[in-house]
């Protein structure tokens, strides 16, 4: 079963947390990240060049800069760009829409059978691009340099075979362990993403806390590390971002999230609420029995 990876745009904490549940129904769809703006919308999406982004294009709150301009932006720096699915509570941008080639346009809520729907007009797309004899070839074991393309359509031919030659680089990159180098004046430090619990921000740098106990100081800021990182990793207050896997406890009476084999909590705002319920959702739509 093809994979699709898909990020969220939307300022409305409570509609993300709605799409993102109807999205976990269908086990092809995999989530990246979400974002409530513009800048961190464009910068998400040029980093992980997801294959479907859900965007909101009037948004409650201007300050956010969302509309269908985003897409605009993206063929600036994108030379194939995600297939665009406008949610939204009015028709009102549904024509505008077309001329910018989104791939669908869903009134909110977004609901199993609208998302249903779009994975069926793409498989219905996929199946009609294969009956046009075009025919691409890959090793069951692939490296870039030994891809080789069979396109039976010469003229599509130097069109085709980029586009697949990125969608396994794509795969290749996803299936590698994250590894975050921490560079200062020649001293390389390499640190597995998966080893890190916690984020915490100390003015403009921010110390970066390892499940082995060592702490690792980098000359970034915390917001830098919240736009470069996505799941498993969210920010839940002003100065810690937080590796969801090491968390064994939220506590919502404390404001505190518990940190695993570690007496450590971790503090969490009102203004990050959303991701808390958000890393509550995920844990919920795994392997998982309440009691």
């Amino acid at each position: 079963m093809k994979k699709y990876s898909y990020i969220i745009i939307d300022n409305d904490a409570e509609s993300v947390l709605k799409t993102r549940i109807v999205a976990e129904g269908f086990s092809e769809l995999t989530f990246i990240a979400s974002a409530t703006n513009y800048l961190q919308g464009l910068n998400l999406v040029l980093e992980h060049r997801p294959s479907f982004v859900f965007l909101e294009v009037d948004p409650e709150n201007s300050l956010s800069n969302l509309s269908l301009a985003f897409i605009g932006e993206l063929y600036r720096y994108l030379a194939i760009i995600p297939k665009i699915i406008i949610t939204t509570t009015k028709k009102d941008f549904a024509f505008e829409a077309i001329q910018y080639s989104v791939f669908d346009y869903i009134i909110k809520p977004l609901t199993h059978i609208d998302l249903l729907k779009t994975l069926l007009k793409l498989d219905k797309i996929l199946v009609e691009s294969k009956n046009t004899n075009i025919t691409a070839v890959l090793p069951e074991t692939i490296v870039p340099q030994e891809i080789v393309s069979i396109v039976e359509n010469p003229v599509l031919k130097e069109e085709i075979t980029p586009t697949i030659i990125r969608e396994v680089q794509i795969t290749q990159e996803a299936e590698k362990p994250l590894i975050i180098c921490v560079k200062s004046y020649g001293d390389y430090r390499y640190m597995n993403a998966a080893d890190i619990c916690y984020f915490q921000a100390d003015n403009n740098s921010t110390d970066i806390y390892l499940s082995s106990g060592e702490m690792v100081t980098a000359f970034k800021t915390l917001k830098h590390f919240e736009i470069v990182l996505s799941l498993p990793f969210v920010r839940i207050h002003n100065s810690y971002i937080i590796n969801q896997n090491y968390i064994s406890r939220i506590h919502h009476g404390n404001s505190v999230c518990y940190i695993k084999n570690s007496p450590k909590k971790i503090p969490f705002s009102k203004t990050y609420k959303s991701n808390i319920d958000l890393i509550i959702a995920d844990f919920a739509a795994g392997n998982y029995l309440e009691v």
